[in-house]
């Protein structure tokens, strides 16, 4: 695996753990609302994973992009459906999403180099 996401996900792990430890009934609930929301409903994961990756570019969080495109990715997403939903996202964000952009692309090479180890 590549070290970022390595990094990545080792820090997420390693974050959520310690802060879902706590008696912090309300951050508990909003993380599991998070992990009900992506689960299959009337819409497939996928199709719910590549409208937080939309939502996520358009708010500009990184890591919430990431998280969406390694678990798009393990979906079975293609490069080809990431990059039309990131059209979307740069179309909706505006050119200051573009970074993001250069971010997720780069990330996703890493997901792709990773498969073929």
């Amino acid at each position: 695996m590549s070290n970022q996401i390595e990094k990545f996900n080792a820090y997420r792990k390693k974050m959520n753990d310690k802060i879902l430890s706590g008696n912090h009934k309300i951050i508990k609930r909003i993380f599991n609302l998070d992990t009900n929301t992506y689960k299959e409903g009337h819409l497939d994961v996928k199709t719910k994973e590549l409208l937080g990756l939309v939502a996520s570019t358009v708010l500009r969080c990184d890591d919430c992009i990431k998280y969406h495109l390694e678990t798009a990715y393990n979906e079975g997403i293609t490069k080809e459906q990431m990059m039309e939903t990131m059209e979307v996202a740069t179309l909706v964000g505006g050119t200051i999403v573009i970074p993001h952009l250069r971010r997720a692309y780069e990330f996703w090479e890493e997901l792709e180099l990773n498969d073929k180890k």
